[in-house]
């Protein structure tokens, strides 16, 4: 039995009068509403701030090195190490505090779709709108599977517990930590309720690829021929707004397992970004933010509780959390086949990637491994300009196995079940950031549209001589001009020049994959090979 097990009083602190226990969505908004947590918006929807933490916190997130993590964790500055006693110290500390808190709000469920390989969890809140979260966000029981649950993962949210670094090894007084070896997820200090969520993706990204599952952070969504296509991509390039098509149906917006069965959603909930929503953009996300779903830190117009989502007060990083059955047009349960097509979603602001090509599977592994997109000014703090950003497997951050493990899975299913995969650019074209234009949407999902369909299987393609991408020469409801991107610019030297420093940059940031195979290392642009 290990030590924290010895020590636990867990048990007793979940037996106690003044916890609640799988509360319904009315009990627990009642409860946010009494407790003054947040305030009901016009819609039914609850809001709530999250105090100084509006986003994630990644300096102050941890996972602990033990015998079971030591040798398996890629251990770095994303997977910062802290030792098993202060986690175990701090962990008591936690629990200590929270006997003293007047209520306290558990929710047992269940993160995967797939109940083969679903993950039993438990959530414990100091807080009734974090409770409702975790409710809305992953997988809900019935009844049957309340009284068959045995969490094998616990999510301990205390926000108002203060670390002290200098006594409890963290970096300030917010803290995220991961424990393997004791599965236990401890978080205080931040209000952020995406840390619940994340912590968890982190833990799955951990599990699942021990069970020959490979963990996502794509949407994913399938068409009425049973059709079904992922979409990766960071921030800002379209992941959500691509992924929700009327004529297909959702299976998810945000986190996937690819087994040998088929595609699974690892979240019950979606979590969208909510900064400039409207219905006429985002029928789908508008619509679903009703009774039932938490807004997080969008400010409500002054003397009514109507939503002013273009109010960036608190942060941009304005978000909604609802469960997926507040979207009507999705799949239930949300499982599918394998994919047919795969995306890679790349916001280019140097304007020089095509709109679309078609990917080998070792130039999927080496763009996947890469994550490229670009990070535009006034998104965070100190851009000024628009910088290449790299994040490994489009989810660096979440990722506690070196990224050669899921790249490697990623390029055996692409084998086993034949997958096609493509690079999209939602990004700029005919000159870079500040001089060309945004891709139009329409030309985006036509070009989708098409691939999905299989329309790009038999096309011409030209091969760019700078990435070594191969482009369709033709793609119904794009103008052909548009596909093959020097030809958009007015000046094609000044092309050249943003070509062959992007794929510098490309090159630089792979040479932290040392151990990716030669074919997948020179599955990268042509130019500038050493």
């Amino acid at each position: 039995m290990s030590a924290i097990n010895q020590m636990s009083d867990l048990s007793q602190l979940l037996n106690e009068p003044n916890v609640h226990h799988q509360l319904s969505v009315p009990q627990l908004v009642e409860k946010i509403l009494s407790r003054n947590e947040g305030t009901l918006t016009n819609s039914g929807a609850v809001q709530a701030t999250t105090g100084e933490y509006t986003g994630r916190s990644p300096h102050d997130k941890f996972i602990v090195k033990d015998e079971e993590s030591a040798e398996n964790v890629n251990w770095g500055k994303v997977n910062q190490s802290i030792d098993e006693l202060t986690f175990i110290k701090l962990y008591h500390k936690v629990l200590d505090y929270l006997k003293k808190r007047d209520e306290l709000f558990v929710f047992n469920g269940f993160a995967g779709a797939d109940e083969r390989y679903r993950l039993p969890l438990r959530v414990i809140n100091e807080f009734a709108w974090h409770n409702l979260f975790a409710h809305q966000m992953f997988i809900r029981p019935d009844q049957n599977d309340l009284d068959h649950h045995d969490a094998e993962f616990t999510v301990i949210s205390a926000p108002t517990f203060k670390a002290d670094p200098e006594v409890d090894g963290t970096n300030s007084e917010a803290f995220i930590m991961i424990s393997f070896k004791h599965r236990v997820v401890l978080i205080g200090g931040t209000e952020y309720a995406g840390e619940i969520k994340k912590s968890i993706f982190s833990v799955m990204n951990y599990v699942l690829p021990k069970q020959n599952v490979l963990s996502m952070h794509c949407s994913a969504n399938v068409g009425k021929e049973g059709d079904v296509a992922l979409f990766f991509g960071l921030s800002g390039t379209g992941k959500t707004t691509l992924s929700a098509d009327p004529d297909r149906k959702l299976i998810g917006d945000d986190e996937h397992a690819w087994s040998n069965y088929g595609i699974s959603n690892i979240e019950g909930g979606c979590y969208a970004k909510c900064i400039n929503l409207s219905y006429e953009k985002e029928p789908q996300i508008f619509d679903a933010i009703h009774f039932g779903a938490v807004l997080e830190n969008v400010i409500l117009q002054e003397g009514s509780h109507q939503p002013d989502y273009d109010n960036t007060t608190l942060t941009e990083n304005t978000r909604a959390a609802y469960p997926l059955h507040h979207i009507k047009n999705t799949v239930v349960p949300s499982v599918a086949g394998h994919p047919n097509a795969i995306v890679f979603l790349t916001a280019d602001a140097t304007g020089v990637l095509p709109p679309i090509s078609k990917l080998t599977k070792e130039q999927a592994m080496y763009h996947f491994l890469s994550g490229y997109t670009s990070k535009l000014a006034g998104t965070e703090r100190g851009v000024t300009s628009p910088q290449a950003t790299f994040s490994a497997c489009f989810g660096s951050p979440f990722l506690p196995l070196a990224p050669s493990v899921y790249a490697e899975m990623l390029g055996e299913k692409i084998d086993q079940f034949n997958s096609d995969v493509y690079l999209v650019n939602t990004g700029w074209t005919g000159g870079p950031y500040g001089e060309g234009q945004r891709m139009k949407l329409t030309y985006t999902r036509a070009m989708i549209h098409a691939a999905l369909e299989g329309e790009l299987n038999s096309a011409d393609t030209y091969t760019d001589p700078v990435f070594g991408l191969n482009i369709p020469v033709h793609c119904p409801g794009v103008p052909d001009e548009v596909l093959i991107p020097r030809k958009t610019w007015d000046d094609p030297k000044a092309y050249d020049e943003k070509a062959h420093e992007l794929a510098n940059q490309f090159h630089e940031n792979f040479k932290k994959f040392k151990h990716a195979s030669s074919e997948i290392a020179n599955a990268g642009p042509n130019y500038g090979k050493e």
